[in-house]
């Protein structure tokens, strides 16, 4: 073995209503990203139980993703889709990642502190431990590249952490076993079984924020729902919402430096730009000059000629979740077989298996 085949790994959490920011900063991205990689898609259920769900809305949440990736465009034959939880394999790896892992690496990680908040010795463990799961997702396939939003960049570096240091500790081993791939290492080669895999940051809204706080992620777990978008969005609520928005009194600026210190305007204009595949600064060449009262119906309209074909097919394939199912069913299989592989050599590596 010379290199690493190039594979995409990434996931969605089923933990309430889909959003544009989880359409822009993921599942579009998913989809163009299917015609040049081999890809794995998953719904990632384990991660959502983190914090508590109610069991039958988890079943729900979880299909809804699936029915997203669906709708959005994600070929099912060319891609393996499932949902985590299926596949055994990514328990039993981080468990041997959280034994990689350092408290410190883990004491760092900033999303931990903010979900966290305050009330810290009440968090559960499996917060804490979550950096190590999203390894385990990763690299269990040993994915080259995954597509994450500016806010997940640290996660793929924990993962980078962790596989560096893998391989550091277990180089003589690897290539005893004839496992692994020359990677270099600083002024050193090892032998690495596990990729440092590079992350994928595309289109000018990696990052949604509140439609009524420009300086807040949009979040599903918002309790305003005015604050988002959800993909199972009416063509009227969209409207709404966008007429809504917060925004300033000053008209739109000519160029994209004109939209620092003012995060709504920035905002909505960096999703007109991701949903009609434009830049920013080729949007204010258009929109320029003008009020918030001319440009938020010129946005509503290109929402809802985007996002309304989706959430119709949604709704239809959540009518009838046996399609789903299936899907989800068929990629666990696929995705196990790949797991299995990387668990024989895992333990093979790390002296579990004689």
């Amino acid at each position: 073995m010379s290199s690493f085949e190039p594979l995409v790994f990434s996931g969605v959490q089923p933990s309430g209503n889909l959003t544009l920011g989880n359409y822009l900063g993921a599942i579009r991205n998913f989809v163009a990203l299917q015609g040049s990689y081999k890809c794995i898609y998953c719904v990632v259920d384990l991660h959502a139980i983190t914090v508590y769900q109610e069991p039958k809305s988890l079943i729900e949440a979880t299909r809804s993703v699936a029915a997203a990736y669906l709708a959005a465009g994600i070929d099912p034959s060319k891609n393996i889709v499932f949902n985590q939880s299926r596949v055994h394999q990514h328990s039993e790896l981080a468990w041997i990642f959280n034994c990689v892992a350092r408290m410190g690496w883990l004491s760092r990680m900033t999303q931990f502190k903010e979900k966290a908040g305050k009330d810290r010795e009440n968090a559960s463990a499996g917060l804490f431990a979550y950096p190590a799961l999203m390894a385990a997702d990763i690299l269990l396939y040993r994915a080259t590249h995954v597509p994450v939003g500016d806010d997940q960049k640290q996660h793929l570096e924990f993962s980078r952490d962790v596989a560096q240091k893998f391989n550091n500790d277990y180089s003589e081993r690897i290539g005893e076993l004839g496992l692994g791939v020359p990677i270099a290492m600083g002024n050193e080669t090892v032998n690495g079984y596990f990729p440092l895999t590079e992350p994928l940051i595309e289109g000018p809204a990696t990052r949604v924020m509140s439609l009524r706080d420009g300086t807040k992620k949009m979040s599903k777990s918002d309790p305003s729902d005015l604050s988002r978008i959800n993909l199972t969005d009416t063509s009227d609520d969209i409207a709404k919402k966008i007429r809504k928005a917060k925004t300033d009194p000053e008209a739109l600026p000519s160029e994209a430096e004109g939209l620092e210190d003012r995060p709504e305007a920035a905002n909505l204009v960096g999703i007109y730009a991701a949903l009609a595949g434009r830049t920013r600064d080729d949007v204010l060449r258009e929109f320029g000059g003008q009020q918030f009262s001319t440009f938020k119906p010129a946005l509503a309209d290109l929402a809802i000629e985007q996002l309304a074909p989706i959430a119709d097919e949604m709704r239809r394939l959540m009518a009838d979740t046996s399609h789903i199912d299936s899907i989800l069913a068929n990629g666990a299989e696929r995705a196990s077989v790949m797991a299995e592989k990387t668990m024989i050599d895992v333990k093979r590596i790390i002296g579990l298996s004689f």
